[in-house]
This record gives C-alpha cells, structure tokens and sequence, in this order.
C-alpha cells in the first residue's frame, strides 16, 4: 500500500498517510492515458469555425456574360469559388469536436495519472489548506514552505475555496481546481501535485 508524507501548509510534517492501492498504485497504461487527453483536449475546441459556400454569399445571382462568342471562358456566377469575392469549396461549418471515450477508461487514466505522480514523488499531501485572505501572497508562502515552486502546480482541493481560487490567478506556473473539475491533461502536464487530505479522501471514493 503507498505512503506519502502528511504536510502542514506550513511544511511540518504531520505523519504519514496511506493511500489506496487500487487508486494510487495502478500499473500504467500509456494507452488509457493517451485516448483520455486526446478526448479532454478535443473537448476544449469550440468548433465555431464558419466561412460561406457560393450558395450563402450574396450577389451572383445572374449569368456574367453569355455562355459562347465572347472567347472567354464560361462562367456561371461571380460568387463561383475561383472568383475574387467567392465561396469557399469545402467551406468550414460549426461542428462538435468531441471524441467517445468510456467512463471505464477515463478513470483508469486518471488512476494511471494520480499512481504517476505517486511513483515519482511528485505528490504533496495537505492536512488542510486555507487562506486568511485573498492576497496571492499566502498561497506563495505555501508553496515555499513545501518547496515545489516555481514548476507547474496543480492545488487540487475536495471542494471549491474562493480565498485559495482568487490567490492562485496571478501565479502563471500555479492552477487551483477541485477533485471533481480536474482532468487528466490538466495532471500530466503539471509537475508537482498539491492535494489536501479531503481530496484524496474523494479520489478513493470515486475511483475505487
């Protein structure tokens, strides 16, 4: 069963605290992992891409010229695609960009994704995390004292705390989520991973 260091927000150390073997000691799975991100990141596109076709620009409506005797090439309408002010051939349409994965599959990513950073130590358990304050002061003095900046951080917290949220924006290297809104994308692509106790708490009730 995997242990990991139980910290204060102040950087003392409380204890230990066991972890789930079926969350976060999970063989990996390079392919649950890559099908999960392609998913999450596919889900992030808009898909509001628009142009026209010939049949949706105005005008064009009548003959340029008569189809024989002027020596120049036929043509059907000024809005042709090969026209100056024409429509686009395979013109690009508002779509959805979503790709099926199964739930089955997203959570053993993200079991793959927590075991991950579990195997490489780069996994800090909190016992809790609050700010007096707003100040993006106090979340600096948190990550100093468990020295793990400035590389990417995730604070991933079992429910939403405006204080640490607020604190987190003006830190380009830090994001602030909950257990609930995190992703997979959002895990590997950070370097350390700053969790309170109540979060994993959450992540072994979910993925278990």
């Amino acid at each position: 069963m995997p242990t990991v260091v139980l910290y204060k927000q102040d950087g003392s150390q409380v204890g230990q605290i066991e972890l789930s073997e079926h969350v976060f000691g999970q063989e990996d799975n390079q392919q649950a992992i890559f099908d999960t991100i392609v998913a999450e990141r596919a889900a992030m596109r808009q898909g509001t891409q628009k142009a026209k076709t010939r049949h949706e620009v105005s005008g064009g409506g009548r003959k340029p010229w008569r189809q024989k005797g002027t020596g120049r090439a036929r043509q059907g309408s000024i809005r042709a695609p090969q026209w100056r002010g024409g429509g686009v051939v395979f013109a690009p349409t508002p779509r959805s960009h979503a790709i099926k994965v199964n739930k089955k599959v997203v959570r053993l990513a993200m079991r793959c994704a927590l075991s991950a950073k579990v195997r490489e130590n780069q996994i800090f358990v909190l016992e809790d995390l609050q700010l007096e304050s707003f100040k993006t002061k106090g979340l600096l003095q948190v990550f100093d004292a468990l020295n793990v900046g400035p590389n990417k951080i995730i604070v991933v917290l079992a429910e939403p705390n405006g204080n640490v949220e607020l604190a987190g924006r003006n830190i380009p290297y830090a994001q602030v989520s909950t257990q609930a809104h995190t992703s997979v994308y959002q895990m590997m692509n950070a370097d350390v991973l700053v969790v309170t106790k109540a979060a994993i708490e959450k992540y072994e009730e979910v993925l278990k």
